[in-house]
């Protein structure tokens, strides 16, 4: 029996004369030919279609969490897919290394046919940042205009109904903040959790009040830091001091969510977590790669540049070095790792709470 469909070949299906036929150098148009411009344009034409996959997957996933309950399939199949997004930026991160066959003098035969086209002006990577959850509130300002104003009326108008959409970090925050047994009637997971953390400190400082070497300025040093690193904890056990953290920008996430990640990151052997660790590890890998590209982005500009402004008529490679911290999302799970115990210490799980957390566990259960 045959097939279906009409047959089609391979140079149809990908309509690879069309795809081929759009690099076209400017040096060329304006007759001062330049070599590498071939370069330039089919590395970022590359960018824009890994940047159109991200968003594919990106869409998928947030499809999956913007769901009152979770299927354990949509679970998996959005784990794939934000580590099919790591995959991909890994690519976009070696791009780099292929561009910088360019030396800054090949970029110079070419660069001022580019005025005022920038990488600042490519609407997909804004709209991968805004559904992954940068606020426009925290961006870096640039020349002082709001980012979606260096796009065409069209763009803006989708960057800015992607601002008021929920985001990546916003469906994540509400689905940790649903994740069960941090309460329940065999099991406080958060007060056994405190009074491991208090024993722990206790016997840090019997270690250093007890220690035969140090001297007295030394034991009083390290017992001061000791109670530094309590007071952290503190705002983990109390939920208006964690907030008005959270208000300040120390954190972000919300105070359940919060202590759901932990849970999850302590617990990840269990198997009812395992999923969920694997998602709260995909989206640290996600804001890692991005942070690795800019900064791998504005040594490359600052190696061609130097000190001069972008084309875009920022402020160049500092523009890109600076948004390198200040454009991260996932922070917060970063930051989960100062609140992390032994394996050893981790308070034993009773056993009704283990087969729960075990393959018995059914959300009808």
């Amino acid at each position: 029996m045959g097939k279906p469909y009409p047959p089609i070949g391979y140079s149809a299906y990908l309509k690879t004369e069309e795809l081929l036929s759009l690099q076209n150098k400017r040096s060329d148009e304006f007759g001062s030919p330049a070599h590498d411009e071939m370069l330039f344009i089919i590395t970022h034409q590359t960018y824009e279609l890994w940047f159109k996959q991200i968003l594919t997957e990106l869409d998928s996933v947030l499809s999956v969490f913007d769901q009152p309950k979770i299927d354990e399939v949509d679970m998996a199949k959005a784990v794939s897919r934000l580590q099919r997004i790591t995959e991909i930026q890994k690519l976009l991160v070696q791009q780099v290394s292929v561009l910088e066959t360019m030396t800054s003098l090949d970029f110079l035969d070419f660069r001022d046919f580019l005025y005022p086209a920038s990488g600042f002006q490519s609407m997909q990577n804004r709209m991968i940042e805004n559904k992954l959850g940068l606020r426009s509130e925290t961006r870096l300002t640039y020349n002082s205009a709001p980012y979606h104003s260096y796009v065409t009326q069209t763009e803006q108008e989708k960057l800015i109904a992607s601002e008021k959409q929920a985001s990546l970090f916003d469906l994540v925050d509400r689905w940790l903040a649903r994740t069960p047994f941090l309460r329940t009637a065999e099991f406080d997971f958060w007060q056994v959790y405190q009074n491991t953390i208090a024993q722990i400190f206790e016997e840090d400082r019997q270690t250093v009040r007890n220690h035969p070497v140090l001297k007295a300025d030394e034991k009083e040093r390290n017992l001061k830091e000791i109670e530094a690193t309590n007071e952290t904890f503190r705002a983990l056990f109390d939920e208006s001091k964690y907030e008005e953290l959270r208000q300040a920008g120390q954190f972000r996430l919300s105070y359940p969510a919060l202590h759901a990640s932990l849970l999850i990151q302590l617990y990840r052997d269990q198997p009812v977590f395992n999923l969920p660790f694997q998602l709260l590890t995909a989206l640290q890998d996600i804001d890692e790669l991005m942070t690795t590209w800019r900064y791998r982005h504005s040594l490359m500009a600052h190696r061609m540049i130097g000190r001069k402004i972008g084309t875009g008529g920022s402020s160049g490679a500092q523009y890109l070095k600076n948004a390198t911290d200040k454009h991260r999302i996932f922070s917060d799970l970063f930051n989960l790792a100062t609140f992390l115990i032994p394996r050893s210490r981790l308070p034993a799980l009773p056993a009704k709470v283990r087969e729960k957390l075990g393959f018995y566990y059914s959300a009808g259960a």
